[in-house]
């Protein structure tokens, strides 16, 4: 997201409590290359602390707010379920009133399929209730988006709630299947596949990030409110991204077959008709070919962790 807007000569102001959630010093790696830009600016902080998202704000005086910062993974939010409250819902609300006391700033805001649940209704779609969340992750970005009605309302506030699907890509976090499978293939270790059937709507990064970029135009015509899936709207079933992947690296897969967890949905599947009407959004990256880009990217960038190389 930050790449693609540098690189459009915009200026960037990030705002990142750097969570232990998984290695600090790959997050920091992640932005090596902003850093190095005149343009970007970096503070760190967290969501949860209203007295520092207010004076950045204020400091900043932004255009238009990305807000990507959660608690993110359905699994260890079961562990963890408070703090998936306070970053998701309370944070989240220390950004939208902190945008509405700058003279309501556009802002997009990133929520997940998680919202889904267990619907019968595939692929997922907009107008779908969502009010049978299986984890406490999704429990907690759903609430995120009804707060997020409830301000629009109250306050002509400008948001689009952006729902992403199973994102991929360099500087992936390291607990999606994306990363640990390529980790897991090139040590020959055997991959667990979480259910036969499993599907996921595998989408690139760079499809989500011109996503992005769309809707926060469209909500900045005015005083908007939209919800949108931004999926690549092919779901694959996780075998078969295991197939790919294992080709891509040049090695064979070792898979085993375990059992789908409570919290997690059998599929997901976007229906994307809705964000293609409002702005134009059609992903272009298919799975081959990203995995093709991640695979590059993990053997020929630094930012990329030794454990995704391979073999020296």
């Amino acid at each position: 997201m930050v790449d693609h807007l540098l690189k459009a000569g915009d200026s960037v102001v990030a705002f990142d409590n750097f969570d232990p959630y998984y290695a600090v010093d790959q997050k920091r790696r992640n932005v090596a290359w902003a850093l190095a830009q005149p343009a970007y600016e970096l503070i760190e902080a967290d969501v949860r602390d209203r007295a520092a998202v207010d004076d950045a704000m204020r400091r900043c005086r932004p255009d238009a707010i990305v807000h990507l910062a959660a608690k993110a993974g359905v699994r260890a939010s079961v562990e963890h379920p408070s703090e998936y409250l306070q970053v998701n819902e309370q944070g989240g609300l220390n950004v939208l009133e902190a945008a509405r006391a700058q003279g309501n700033v556009p802002v997009a805001y990133a929520s997940t399929s998680s919202v889904y649940g267990a619907t019968k209704v595939v692929p997922f779609r907009e107008d779908d209730p969502a009010m049978g969340p299986l984890s406490p992750y999704a429990a907690s970005k759903r609430g995120a988006e009804l707060m997020v009605h409830a301000l629009h309302h109250l306050h002509a506030q400008p948001i689009c709630v952006l729902r992403f699907f199973t994102v991929y890509g360099p500087r992936g976090r390291p607990d999606m299947a994306v990363h640990t499978f390529t980790r897991k293939l090139l040590a020959g270790e055997s991959i667990r596949l979480h259910g036969e059937k499993t599907e996921r709507d595998f989408t690139y990064v760079d499809d989500i990030a011109r996503g992005v970029l769309g809707a926060l135009a469209w909500a900045s015509e005015g005083p908007r409110l939209g919800t949108f899936n931004l999926g690549c709207s092919e779901p694959v079933r996780v075998r078969r991204l295991i197939e790919i992947m294992a080709a891509a690296l040049g090695v064979e897969a070792k898979v085993e077959l375990g059992e789908l967890g409570a919290s997690e949905s059998p599929v997901t599947a976007a229906n994307v008709e809705k964000a293609h009407a409002a702005f134009g959004y059609a992903p272009r990256v298919s799975l081959p070919e990203g995995i093709d880009h991640w695979v590059k990217w993990c053997r020929e960038s630094n930012e990329a962790p030794q454990e995704l190389k391979g073999p020296k």
